[in-house]
């Protein structure tokens, strides 16, 4: 699993990174947010650890940006000095799954990150359904009331990707992820010529119960519609 870190202590990032490798993990570790967020914009992480506390910012600043760009698949785990009841309610409600106390416990943190991966993990179904669409990643067909669409394997592994993932915030970087890879030489406008197609193939303009809209400078949500 591949962990972004950010904490602007040295010895405590170093130590972190430490742990992880010796937990079998890869990681990139930050010591501001400006890095930290800049770094989101290009790569993708399994899990990200977030110190509360930082020179440039706060934590509930980056869980707020990463819920609202980047949707509730990639969980997050708050790194925090304060164990007071204040700290961790606000760290909760802005989107984190989990907190860890400092002085952090290399054995707990490990924990931690296990239990936070286990519940947020989605269990991999062959068959997707959502209304009146259903996606067969065994077969690799794409229905709309019963009848088969034909789709770019591209175009099925992004309807697929959106039809798991209803109501929820994606950024344009984290689908070019998802779908592309990080490594791939093409940009964002590749994601939105392929949601203009699905939007089209798909009827994703509410005529079926579900609309895909574009959230200006953001990246797209399918949403329910009742018209």
């Amino acid at each position: 699993m591949h962990i972004l870190l950010v904490d602007d202590n040295d010895l405590q990032r170093e130590m972190i990174g430490l742990w992880l490798k010796g937990g079998g993990h890869t990681f990139d570790a930050s010591a501001t947010q400006a890095e930290f967020l800049d770094k989101l914009t290009r790569m993708r992480g399994d899990l990200l650890l977030v110190d509360w506390l930082l020179p440039d910012g706060s934590g509930a600043e980056i869980v707020q940006w990463v819920r609202e760009r980047l949707g509730w698949e990639v969980p997050v785990m708050v790194l925090t000095a304060n164990e007071d009841e204040e700290t961790v309610v606000r760290a909760l409600q802005v989107g984190a799954d989990d907190y860890v106390v400092k002085k952090v416990k290399p054995r707990e943190l490990m924990a931690r990150i296990s239990a936070v991966t286990r519940r947020v993990k989605p269990v991999a179904l062959s068959v997707v359904r959502l209304g009146v669409y259903e996606a067969d990643t065994t077969t690799q067909r794409l229905l709309v009331n019963q009848e088969p669409v034909t789709l770019t394997q591209k175009e099925f592994d992004l309807a697929v990707y959106l039809l798991q993932h209803p109501d929820k915030l994606l950024s344009r970087d984290h689908l070019l992820n998802c779908i592309w890879g990080l490594n791939t030489e093409v940009d964002t406008r590749t994601v939105d010529t392929h949601v203009s197609r699905l939007r089209k193939k798909l009827m994703l303009d509410g005529s079926h119960g579900w609309r895909l809209v574009p959230i200006y400078g953001l990246g797209y949500r399918l949403v329910h519609f009742e018209g």
